[in-house]
């Protein structure tokens, strides 16, 4: 559907907070309406990675970099299949893409997976409300969409909202697939795919990892189907309060001592394993510039995050678990939210980690790639014992 009138003019389009407040702006993309929860995300680089990562499943996500769509979409860097997020807001998109590797307009694309957008918007003044008020539901509302103001706030207002959304199995693969390890194999991997992006089962398989990812419905005799060296959980969408099943399986597989990494949803899951709560973040982290202390390394790493929600657990103090000590490894420098978890046996050997943000990061920053060197440095501890015993 074109995203312009009959008279070649960009159709007009409305931007509606749950609050009741508007922006207006034109269409961009497919002309239509859609629904999400409003999130704005700071990355200056990276928006076909943004679109296309499963932990924006259901968000209306906002640009605060003012010029988007200059390099255009390629067939190289999606991070899943398609795009995930529900409507995208951006202030001056690109006239045209300049990129040797681009193969088509950010426009093209959205239009073709007929993602509703809107352009024009003062993406400043809608990050600060985001920010003083805290994440909403938002409708973005297009061409014949465009009605009264009071009928339009109703569609936004009878949306779902993202406390209490279960939407991991939405985005995980219906059947399991292999990654093989590149190079020499070292390892076997079960991942749980939650959301998974691409380039993380990338980043294993470049350390000799072969990775069985299994969907997220899967039970732990799926995850023993592959004998696995150790198990990992990904990234992905929705409330980790609503992931009961997924929690009580990594719980069988820590008391299995089955070594264990989990990003971004698979923290939060994590810390609920390990008997932690988690909360709403007023309106999250979602950029590629976060800082994050690494307590183990004593090092400030520039980071790349896409949470909502994060686990609550103290700062300063270990938590005695059934599985061993749990400790927060990483804290945001921002605002203090647990960034990381770590879970270690009664003499000290590490069992299992996890952190908040995306060290796979396909768009940068790569700070944290060390991460999978430390869970290959796991696993390898793990088989060392098994073998002396």
């Amino acid at each position: 559907m074109s995203t312009h009138s009959s008279t070649g003019a960009p159709a007009p389009a409305v931007l509606v907070l749950e609050d009741g407040r508007t922006f207006a702006g034109t269409a961009y993309g497919a002309v239509g309406e859609t629904v999400g929860e409003a999130v704005f995300n700071t990355g200056m680089t990276g928006y076909q990675e943004t679109l296309t990562d499963p932990s924006y499943r259901g968000q209306v996500v906002v640009m605060t970099a003012p010029h988007v769509g200059n390099t255009g979409w390629n067939d190289e860097d999606d991070e899943s299949s398609w795009i995930h997020v529900a409507g995208y807001v951006v202030r001056d998109p690109a006239l045209r893409p300049s990129n040797w590797r681009s193969q088509r307009t950010l426009e093209d694309e959205l239009r073709a997976q007929g993602v509703v957008g809107i352009a024009g918007v003062d993406t400043r003044a809608l990050t600060r409300h985001l920010r003083e008020r805290g994440a909403m539901r938002v409708g973005i509302f297009s061409g014949d969409a465009v009605t009264d103001e009071t009928a339009m706030l109703q569609r936004v207002q009878a949306a779902p909202e993202m406390a209490g959304s279960a939407l991991a199995a939405q985005v995980s693969t219906s059947e399991p697939y292999v990654v093989a390890a590149k190079g020499d194999k070292r390892f076997t991997v079960a991942a749980l795919d939650l959301g998974i992006k691409t380039m993380t089962p990338t980043r294993l398989a470049e350390r000799g990892i072969e990775v069985h990812v299994l969907p997220a419905t899967a039970t732990m005799d799926d995850v023993r189907a592959v004998s696995p060296d150790g198990l990992f959980f990904s990234n992905g969408p929705g409330d980790p309060a609503t992931a009961g099943d997924q929690v009580a399986l990594l719980q069988e597989a820590l008391r299995d001592g089955l070594p264990y990494f989990g990003i971004c949803f698979g923290n939060q899951l994590f810390g609920r394993a390990l008997g932690f709560g988690t909360y709403k973040l007023k309106y999250g982290h979602r950029g590629i510039n976060q800082p994050v202390f690494d307590r183990t390394t004593d090092k400030v790493e520039v980071t790349a995050h896409n949470h909502g929600f994060a686990v609550d657990a103290p700062l300063d103090e270990a938590t005695q678990t059934p599985f061993g000590t749990a400790t927060v490894s990483h804290v945001c420098l921002n605002d203090d939210v647990v960034e990381g978890l770590e879970l270690h046996a009664d003499d000290g050997r590490l069992l299992g980690f996890s952190v908040q943000y995306h060290p796979e990061a396909a768009a940068g920053p790569h700070d944290a790639a060390y991460l999978f060197d430390r869970f290959t440095d796991l696993l390898a501890s793990a088989g060392t014992k098994e073998a002396q015993a």
